[in-house]
């Protein structure tokens, strides 16, 4: 019996040992065994919406596009960086440039400035009496004005009983000399004179309309009112500018302010003349500092008889009798940003060799041309994606590590810098409502429907059918009755909005290229929601979006409706997007 008990406790003994030998190892080839299964599983994803994780391939629910497997690594980076194949970085197009100090050159230092009007050239046709204006003459801002051109046609009933006084003094001038040049002077002063004055009193017939002509000669840079408008005595009909000379003016950050003198000579080029250099000379630096961009403003005043320069044109000038290395500004490309809410973001290339990239918060400068000036989160040397940057975001994404949308411990959110950011950065953020009229808010409805019939061209391909309503656009835009604004901060907004707007479409009308009537597109719809957001249209529209725009750089437009239809990329991708938000 014990040696029964001894043999079973041997056998267990070896069962056992046996067991964690060849078990194990088993297990390990066992096709059944679960943790293998849930290690094998694999998601899929949309390169564009990377919030899309699905457990198997197929499409993209937002965009249709085919989705991709999911990245997962085993490389060893830091916290925030990921790697990029060599493959997708040459699938996407995405390149990377070095940063550094723009610095003084041997001759002196390069500022960044724009065209503006000489407003000591500007001058103002008011009207000379009361009345309501029947037509109107000078329609378009751009338009070359004549001294003693005709204007508009006003009637006004004040002028009438004054011609009935005419006609009287004049059947009895030779009686009453005095009389009737009192009365005549009395015309003079209205500014009507000549051809009109003899008509009435030869005809003995009161005329119902005046015709008004001109006193100024210019180019008209601003239309004041719109037919069938009231105007009073003195009120300005429109304002013209020559533009024989321009002013330009250089922004200057305030550690730079001491080296600028008024008399510095500063030489003058543009990318529109990269051959031609313009000679000048600092005649004015503005006494007020600007707290939210943290600049002053230096100007210079360029001779322009030859109307080479455009107002609204961006420059570079080169400041004589400035220290070599006194001023300097790092700037990079706006291709290279991405912009989320308060945020703005790059990505840094940290491995010299290796596409290693990493997110990085950054605290913009002004804007110049198609550069940002950088004041916190960079430094000279960086090397960052300056193309395909959205492409590098999504792997960001899908890879987990800190993005554009998941915001992670930025460095620069301990700086301190947040507010000033959201003064400086011109994007589609949240603008605050200012309160306008019901009419003004109408008028400003039929600019966005012709902007809707607009977006339906690009989205069907017709150039042409884009130029007719962008043409149809600017006559809804040059119609809306800045007089119906009491608040002179919505007047300086909507008169900065509409120039914007009316430069984009003037450009669209001239050009038969879809994709760079999209492009001015893109501009237009960038200014009309900020226009809505700002003053209201007594209607709810949508704010969409599509991130593959432009090279990954992105667009938004405007819609009645939130199904998507893409002006972008017309019948080949018009359902990619997305809703950003509503504005009621």
């Amino acid at each position: 019996m014990k040696k029964n008990i001894i043999y079973i406790g041997v056998l267990s003994i070896g069962l056992f040992f046996g067991w964690l030998i060849f078990g194990s190892s088993e297990n390990e080839n066992n096709p059944h065994d679960h943790s293998k299964v849930m290690q094998n599983d694999q998601m899929w994803t949309c390169a564009m919406h990377p919030q899309i994780m699905l457990p198997k391939e197929g499409d993209c629910p937002i965009c249709g596009m085919d989705l991709i497997p999911a990245i997962t690594s085993n490389e060893s980076f830091n916290t925030n960086e990921f790697k990029l194949t060599k493959n997708a970085m040459a699938l996407a197009n995405i390149k990377t440039s070095i940063i550094g100090v723009n610095k003084a050159g041997i001759n002196g230092t390069q500022i960044s400035g724009k065209i503006e009007v000489n407003e000591d050239k500007t001058a103002t046709q008011p009207a000379h009496f009361n009345g309501r204006i029947d037509k109107l003459f000078v329609n378009s801002i751009g338009e070359k004005v004549k001294k003693g051109q005709a204007i508009a046609q006003i009637y006004s009933p004040e002028l009438v009983a004054a011609q009935q006084e005419l006609i009287t003094a004049y059947n009895i001038r030779e009686t009453q000399p005095k009389l009737y040049k009192a009365v005549r002077n009395k015309f003079k002063n209205l500014k009507i004179h000549g051809n009109q004055l003899s008509e009435i009193e030869t005809s003995g017939q009161v005329k119902t309309q005046f015709t008004i002509y001109s006193h100024v000669s210019g180019v008209v840079s601003e239309i004041i009112v719109n037919e069938g408008a009231h105007i009073m005595d003195g009120h300005p009909i429109f304002k013209v500018t020559n533009l024989s000379s321009v002013w330009v003016n250089f922004d200057v950050y305030e550690n730079q302010i001491s080296q600028f003198k008024i008399g510095q000579e500063v030489v003058v080029k543009t990318s529109a003349y990269p051959n031609k250099e313009f000679k000048t000379k600092i005649s004015f630096i503005d006494p007020v500092f600007n707290k939210k961009t943290r600049t002053v403003i230096v100007r210079t005043t360029l001779d322009n008889k030859n109307n080479l320069l455009k107002p609204g044109m961006f420059v570079k000038g080169t400041v004589k009798g400035v220290a070599l290395d006194e001023l300097s500004e790092l700037s990079i490309p706006s291709s290279a940003i991405l912009w989320t809410g308060k945020r703005s973001v790059v990505y840094v290339k940290t491995d010299p060799v290796e596409p290693v990239f990493e997110m990085k918060e950054i605290i913009l400068g002004q804007k110049s041309g198609n550069n940002y000036t950088v004041l916190k989160g960079l430094k000279n040397g960086d090397e960052i994606v300056t193309n395909g940057v959205f492409t590098v975001d999504a792997s960001a994404q899908l890879q987990g590590k800190k993005s554009m949308m998941n915001k992670g411990k930025g460095e620069v959110e301990d700086l301190g810098y947040e507010k000033n950011q959201e003064n400086i950065i011109s994007d589609i953020t949240k603008n605050e409502r200012i309160k306008v009229s019901i009419e003004f808010q109408r008028q400003l409805k039929i600019v966005f429907n012709d902007y809707i019939k607009i977006k339906e061209a690009l989205m069907k391909d017709d150039v042409n059918d884009v130029i007719k309503q962008a043409k149809k656009t600017l006559v809804s835009l040059s119609i809306v009755n800045i007089n119906l604004l009491v608040n002179e901060n919505a007047l300086l907004k909507w008169k900065s909005l509409q120039n914007e707007i009316k430069s984009s479409l003037d450009s669209i009308k001239e050009t038969l290229s879809i994709e760079e009537q999209r492009n001015y597109f893109k501009h237009i719809s960038k200014h009309l929601i900020i226009t809505i957001e700002t003053f209201g249209i007594t209607e709810r529209v949508f704010t969409q979006y599509c991130p593959m725009v432009d090279n990954d750089k992105g667009a938004y437009w405007l819609s009645v409706n939130k199904e998507i239809n893409n002006p972008y990329f017309g019948g080949s991708m018009l359902k990619c997007g997305n809703v950003e938000q509503s504005i009621e």
